[in-house]
């Protein structure tokens, strides 16, 4: 609220009336009010994606476990294994590390960890180290071809789609 003063030379009167009329010129001299603004339809990511296991974990109790989550990984998750000092002895270990936290689900597993990694089998191991690399590039697994034979040109995905596919 504004605090007006009276000078003496101006009656109360006018100071009333010019109060009384300045909102109202002021309501006229508004713009509207903009309509609330509708959400804009957001460009999704997706940053979960579903995997199946060629062989299989086997846990403990003996059940295999073949369906999982991985997420997208971070620069943290890529980061990290750089200061574990198993990596350090041994620089063939960072993969293990490095699935170890991108994992999210490994059936009914949650908690996906490092010893869970390192007793899968090399067939597992291996299609989930492409299968990161798949989901974390830029999607530039395409390249453009030609067949010797007849010349034609077409795109061929390097990553494969199952195992044994290229």
């Amino acid at each position: 609220m504004r605090r007006r003063t009276v000078t003496p030379g101006a009656g109360l009167e006018e100071v009333l009336d010019n109060l009384a009329a300045a909102p109202a010129a002021h309501e006229e001299t508004a713009a509207p009010a903009p309509a609330p603004a509708r959400p804009r339809e957001r460009d999704t990511l997706q940053t979960e994606f579903a995997f199946e296991l060629p062989r299989g974990y086997v846990d403990d109790e003996g059940q295999v476990h073949r369906s999982g989550t991985m997420r997208l990984a971070t620069a943290r998750d890529e980061l990290r294994p750089q200061i574990d000092l198993r990596v350090k002895e041994n620089p063939a270990y960072l993969s293990v590390v490095l699935l170890s936290q991108v994992i999210t689900q490994l059936g009914p597993i949650t908690d996906v960890h490092a010893g869970i990694v390192e007793r899968m089998y090399a067939t597992d191991v291996a299609f989930l180290q492409d299968f990161y690399r798949r989901i974390n590039s830029e999607g530039h697994t395409h390249a453009a071809v030609t067949c010797p034979l007849c010349h034609g040109s077409f795109e061929v995905d390097l990553s494969g789609g199952r195992l044994g596919e290229s």
